[in-house]
């Protein structure tokens, strides 16, 4: 059997006359050469000056394209970003052979974290132009990525303020011992090790302050009740859950429009749960597509009623699960005690009366009715049952609650139901191309602010993807963006 044979490495060759044949018109990297060139980098916050003075630095464009392109096919690293410049011709294309080093590609990442945060902002309203965005039915979830810190860096406050107080001693005694070798050895030259130990001791004790700032930020302990602990290496980060197990990182919270599944709105908190981000990430995607949308809909982490009532008193339909929404109810469950609206009382299976006693929060959101007269429920045969407090039987209402009744029977609505169906197809699949396709399981950056950066530019090129396959490939995508 024959075999193939590459040529004689020493042989000469001639490569393409021009630098634009070394990819097809059809390969994606032209696709994100497009999308970048109509950005307006005004609205990014991006100044494109060819006239500044001072030393020459590398296109703002081109930088961008690097990230965008770099991140689709999971190349994240600033040092692994160096080495495709060199190595790879779709990025020797696409940069027109611009070879940055990986400082120059990760200071234009740091100093322009927040322009990179309106990236998708920008390619929504495209999105809306080409008609691939509608904006009525909005669904929202959220995924954990791990944090660029371990956990082993997790620590209470107690431990930072030891430590506080032992870096601040190793300090002093640092620099009197300085001040002594200043004195006895003014002739001689100077000692390298001392300033170099005193430095990293001055650092440690920025990153302690740093940890200790965000317990007054964010308290002592948990709203459980717990102490909290807060990361060394990136303390804004928090300790989150998931089926990898428990580590610091972060909650990427996604808005996917219902029309084509495509990502309008995208955000990174320090929350471990949902229940406080349903309003505020409609908000923001509304903010991108430049429209109201009609319905939000999320799964039961977002079932907190406060939120919905502020989508609800704007005029929009949530579609949100409670908590208990598909569970069988006990004979003696809440749902079996009729509320009185005209008297502000319940009324229990037997008829007794439970009567407003008291808030049992600051905010007065919640309130409890207890049994009117607690030897009723002690001399009622169902007790032991329905109650085992010799108080008697306590029901907590919301002040909203009758929002989260009138939420929880649309949710039982056919039509509904379709909606809610199509929520986990929409939105779970940008996660599932960040985490699998992309490879992002845990973020590069550290801080809120960086985080936010990566969290934009993943989703970013999520959408980009997909307005390809939508728009009949790279050139139908390419002739659309410069229709615009």
């Amino acid at each position: 059997m024959a075999y193939r044979y590459g040529i004689d490495r020493n042989q000469l060759m001639m490569l393409p006359p021009v630098l634009d044949q070394y990819v097809t018109h059809d390969h994606p990297v032209r696709a994100y050469d497009a999308f970048v060139e109509a950005l307006n980098f005004r609205e990014l916050g991006i100044s494109l000056d060819e006239r500044k003075v001072g030393n020459s630095q590398y296109d703002p464009r081109s930088m961008l394209k690097l990230l965008l392109y770099g991140y689709s096919y999971g190349v994240r690293s600033s040092r692994k970003l160096e080495r495709e410049v060199h190595n790879n011709l779709s990025f020797i294309w696409l940069m027109r052979q611009l070879k940055p080093d990986h400082k120059t590609i990760a200071e234009f990442r740091r100093k322009n974290k927040g322009a990179i945060k309106k990236a998708l902002g920008l390619c929504a309203r495209v999105c809306v132009k080409l008609d691939l965005v509608e904006g009525n039915v909005l669904f929202v979830d959220s995924t954990k990525l791990r944090a660029s810190a371990g956990k082993g860096n997790l620590h209470k406050k107690k431990w930072y303020e030891k430590q506080l107080k032992d870096v601040e001693e190793k300090i002093e005694q640092l620099l009197s011992q300085c001040d002594e070798i200043d004195e006895r050895e003014s002739q001689c030259g100077s000692m390298v090790s001392m300033p170099k130990e005193l430095a990293q001791s001055r650092k440690l004790k920025e990153s302690i302050e740093e940890a200790l700032s965000e317990f007054s930020k964010r308290g002592d302990k948990t709203k459980d009740g717990k102490e909290r602990n807060v990361n060394r290496v990136d303390p804004e980060s928090v300790v989150v859950k998931s089926p990898q197990g428990t580590h610091s990182g972060y909650s990427m919270q996604t808005v996917v429009d219902d029309k084509n599944g495509l990502i309008v709105g995208t955000d990174v908190v320090n929350e471990a749960n949902d229940s406080h981000q349903l309003a505020v990430q409609i908000s923001g995607a509304e903010a991108n597509v430049g429209r109201k949308c009609e319905m939000a809909c999320a799964d039961a982490g977002y079932s907190d009623i406060v939120e919905i009532e502020k989508i609800e008193s704007d005029g929009k339909i949530t579609v949100v699960p409670s908590q208990s929404q598909g569970k069988e109810a006990g004979p003696f469950d809440k749902s079996a005690f009729t509320y009185n609206a005209d008297q502000d009382c319940y009324l229990c299976p037997e008829g007794q009366r439970l009567i407003f006693r008291r808030f049992q929060d600051k905010e007065k959101h919640l309130k409890d009715y207890r049994i009117e007269h607690p030897g009723l429920c002690r001399r009622c045969e169902h007790f032991g049952q329905c109650t085992k407090s010799r108080q008697g039987r306590t029901i907590t209402r919301h002040v909203l609650e009758e929002l989260r009744e009138t939420v929880s029977k649309r949710f039982e609505e056919p039509e509904i139901q379709q909606v809610y169906e199509r929520r986990k197809a929409r939105v779970e699949h940008p996660f599932g191309y960040v985490k699998k396709v992309l490879g992002c399981g845990q973020f590069l950056l550290r801080g809120q602010e960086g985080v936010r950066a990566e969290a934009s530019i993943l989703a970013t090129c999520f959408n980009l993807t997909r307005m390809v396959n939508l728009l009949g490939g790279v050139a139908g995508f390419i002739a659309a963006i410069q229709a615009i």
